[in-house]
């Protein structure tokens, strides 16, 4: 194997007791896009997010996550921090290539996802998935 290591995309993960339909349409018309909306049996939702426009690092993909959830309405805003989870899963792809692979957050995109009490999750797929039996992950901060 020698493939690149690769950021893939950042997606935001939102788990709640509420009802989060209209929370991800207000997402929705901002840009960031459910992959997926389901109530499991249990009555608990769960939300998968990514933004409609794709970056090559995670700080330009988070900061514009960001952008539309400080801009929600305050009855929303509320459905916002309801949530059990709030958390951006950034994903690469691992490769043997370059030798040194960097990307980072800074500090104000740092702060910002601070204060809307999300966390971040890093996520690692092998190049090779055929192999692979799931995604590694890495949990970098949690809220609660």
């Amino acid at each position: 194997m020698n493939r690149e290591i690769t950021y893939l995309n950042t997606d935001l993960k939102l788990t709640s007791t509420d009802d989060l339909t209209t929370l991800a349409s207000a997402l929705e018309s901002g840009g960031v896009s459910p992959l997926y909306i389901t109530q499991g049996k249990d009555g608990v939702w769960f939300a998968n997010f990514e933004t409609d426009e794709q970056y090559h690092e995670p700080e330009p993909n988070i900061a514009a996550m960001l952008a539309v959830i400080e801009a929600l309405e305050p009855s929303l805003q509320l459905v916002w921090q309801s949530c059990l989870q709030r958390e951006f899963d950034i994903g690469y792809e691992c490769g043997t290539r370059p030798w040194g692979f960097k990307q980072g957050l800074s500090a104000e995109v740092l702060w910002r996802i601070a204060a809307v009490g999300a966390s971040l999750r890093i996520t690692l797929y092998p190049a090779d998935q055929r192999d692979a039996p799931g995604p590694a992950s890495c949990q970098i901060s949690d809220t609660k």
